[in-house]
């Protein structure tokens, strides 16, 4: 392992499972968006981008039906509806006999937001602590 690789490791074995589930998303969301704004030079690496994406909401709707799963019934349902919404829309796209870039927008949208609401609650939840 190098030292770049260390580094990463030890940054990332700090944080906490929401602070991972956040950059996951964000992380997602970029490659989702870097591909929507250089589409004719990027739209061959879609697939593998697509399901990047379906992997973590898959381990994301997972995390919502674990018996110890700390959030209440009407999030984990919200959760795994926009699961479901998620993976109807990456199906719809790979099924696209010429899918356009702007079909990537929700799906961005989507990582984008619920990694912002993440780090939000991370932060609040730093903020109790401190108190």
């Amino acid at each position: 392992m190098d030292s770049n690789q260390a580094y990463v490791q030890t940054q990332v074995s700090g944080l906490t499972e929401s602070e991972l589930e956040s950059r996951a998303l964000i992380k997602t969301a970029a490659a989702l968006n870097n591909i929507r704004e250089h589409w004719e030079e990027k739209k061959s690496e879609l697939p593998q981008a697509l399901e990047k994406n379906r992997r973590l909401w898959t381990i994301i709707a997972t995390a919502m039906g674990e018996p110890d799963c700390p959030q209440d019934k009407t999030i984990k349902m919200n959760i795994i509806n926009l699961s479901i919404f998620i993976f109807k829309r990456i199906n719809m796209i790979l099924a696209a006999e010429d899918p356009k870039p702007e079909l990537l927008n929700i799906l961005i949208d989507i990582n984008m937001n619920i990694a912002k609401g993440l780090n939000e609650t991370n932060g609040s939840q730093e903020n109790q602590e401190n108190v």
